[in-house]
């Protein structure tokens, strides 16, 4: 995989979780019903740096749960993953306004799996999508209600984002497959 351009730096990313923050506080009128859920494996800290923005500007306390979606996925015989992440939601979701967070949307599948996987946790009031880069190329009708940037990609390019937690540094990027 070759770099063809640095779409986002490390000042970008902090802009746009602070936007979408204030964008979360005024859909849901407040942040006392909302839950965030990460999706292994950047969809988790990037939901954490959200949450922990919101609790900073509004003085509240938000739960925050991580999800790994690989046995939900469709194509989970065609592809196994070694490595495997933990879910950790331990709290009820039943009636609570689900914040679900992932780094990249693409064809859809990926938000698919995870709803379903949530579905098993109980039923939610809503779940809302949060997703820094949305690449276009959906299979699936799902569509992001926070987005970072919109990032219109070709099929033979990758989006590669990079954060701090876990990769010691924060970027996204466009690269050749």
């Amino acid at each position: 995989m070759r770099e063809k351009a640095t779409v986002l730096n490390s000042d970008d990313i902090e802009r746009i979780i602070k936007r979408i923050s204030h964008e979360i506080i005024e859909r849901n009128k407040g942040s006392e019903n909302i839950i965030f859920i990460g999706i292994q494996k950047r969809g988790v800290p990037l939901a954490k740096r959200i949450k922990e923005n919101i609790e900073s500007l509004y003085s509240s306390e938000i739960k925050l749960g991580k999800l790994d979606i690989s046995f939900y996925r469709d194509d989970i015989n065609e592809k196994i993953k070694s490595d495997v992440n933990i879910t950790e939601i331990p709290f009820e979701i039943k009636g609570k306004d689900i914040i679900l967070v992932d780094d990249v949307l693409f064809t859809g599948r990926t938000i698919r799996a995870a709803m379903d996987a949530i579905m098993d946790f109980g039923r939610p009031k809503s779940i809302q999508l949060v997703v820094l880069i949305d690449r276009g190329h959906r299979e699936l009708p799902i569509r992001a209600d926070y987005v970072g940037k919109n990032l219109p990609t070709s099929l033979n390019e990758f989006v590669e984002v990079k954060l701090n937690e876990t990769d010691n540094e924060d970027k996204v990027s466009i690269c050749w497959i």
